[in-house]
């Protein structure tokens, strides 16, 4: 069965290249959100296998979207992504819960290796 991703990001274009990167490649696109709050409530309505989510956005950052995630459900499967030069801020992500991170630009290889390491 394909697997369900969650694409939170903030930039419309981004959204769109993470989606034809993973349709491309068998997996369902369970939503997409433009920010952390949307990104939550998103999260609790389709219960998806993962959520790719940017770690800077307008309303609530991915950091506070990812605590607020594990805090409803603990077996959240959460990758961040960020720009170079985000290093703390990944950091804190990791310790928060996430996964494993995508640095931007996005690689197709490495988004595909994340997605594969974390929900096969």
């Amino acid at each position: 069965m394909a697997k369900n991703i969650l694409i939170c990001d903030d930039a419309a274009f981004m959204r769109m290249m993470i989606k034809d990167i993973l349709t491309k490649n068998g997996y369902n696109i369970a939503g997409e959100a433009e920010n952390g709050a949307k990104a939550v409530e998103k999260y609790n309505e389709t219960k998806p296998d993962l959520v790719l989510m940017d770690i800077t956005m307008p309303e609530m950052d991915g950091i506070q979207a990812l605590k607020n995630i594990k805090a409803a459900d603990p077996n959240a499967c959460v990758i961040m992504c960020s720009a170079m030069g985000q290093q703390a801020m990944v950091i804190e992500a990791i310790q928060s819960g996430a996964k494993d991170f995508i640095v931007k630009p996005f690689q197709a290889e490495r988004v595909l290796e994340a997605v594969k390491k974390v929900v096969g």
